[in-house]
């Protein structure tokens, strides 16, 4: 049996057809400015630890992310990665105080895998690869 891997995603592409990630989800919502001041001190304590805590697949491989390389590229959890996935729940609770709907999918094939470490993997979906 394979490792099985979590991503919490938007239930509604978005106009490029992609589910974008809860980071990038909250990220938007900050850019637009539509962040409380307790809720932009959730994000950028958040984002500092995330970045503190794991690799940015990107600053490993540059090309991961890129479009014409890997398309619909996405960044999963291990499922083993307990310490990151706990975390996830101050996102969550800034985007459902926004309305914006997350779900959390799980997966023991959610792709072509592009980058891997220890907690994550970057994969190319199914429909892309």
């Amino acid at each position: 049996m394979g490792s099985e891997y979590v991503r919490f995603q938007a239930v509604v592409p978005d106009e490029k057809g992609q589910f974008k990630g809860v980071f990038g989800l909250v990220n938007n919502l900050a850019r637009s400015g539509q962040l409380s001041v307790e809720q932009e001190r959730v994000r950028r304590e958040g984002n500092a630890w995330y970045d503190a805590a794991y690799p940015d697949p990107s600053r490993v491989d540059p090309g991961v992310y890129d479009p014409d390389v890997n398309p619909g590229a996405a960044a999963w959890f291990k499922v083993s990665a307990t310490h990151l996935i706990e975390r996830v729940a101050g996102y969550l609770e800034i985007l459902d105080a926004h309305g914006v709907d997350c779900r959390e999918v799980r997966s023991s094939a959610p792709g072509r895998v592009v980058y891997e470490d220890d907690v994550q993997v970057v994969v190319v979906p199914a429909t892309n690869a």
